[in-house]
Order: structure tokens, then sequence, then C-alpha cells
């Protein structure tokens, strides 16, 4: 039997073309650390889901945006 699923689409990077590092080695334009940042295209959707939910509360703790 074949799989006739489609395939997902990946998962898009939240990089915003503000590439700087703070104290903490965190990307101060997507929140990602460089590990994250590396890794990147070599994750799949669900690790790429769990490090967008690890930047938003990265963004939350700065006072970059508004928690939900």
């Amino acid at each position: 039997m074949t799989d006739t699923a489609p395939r997902e689409r990946p998962v898009a990077s939240p990089c915003v073309s503000v590439c700087a590092l703070d104290e903490q080695d965190i990307c101060t334009g997507c929140q990602r650390t460089v590990d994250e940042i590396t890794r990147w295209g070599r994750m799949d959707n669900q690790q790429r889901r769990a490090v967008l939910t690890l930047c938003h509360e990265r963004a939350v703790a700065a006072g970059l945006m508004l928690g939900l």
C-alpha cells in the first residue's frame, strides 16, 4: 500500500532579517538561540513548532510582546 496523503509543508522560519545576538546568544529578531538557528534546516515540523513556542515565550518574557 502506498501513502497517498499529501505531504505537510515545512514550517516557515521565524527569521525577520534582524540578525543580532543578545547577551544570552539569543537573536533579537526571531528570539531563537544560535543552536536553534543552525539546526532549523534539519528539524522536522514538530521540532520547529516547539522552537516557535519557545521563541514566543522568550519574546513575552523580554517584554517584546503580550502573552495570550
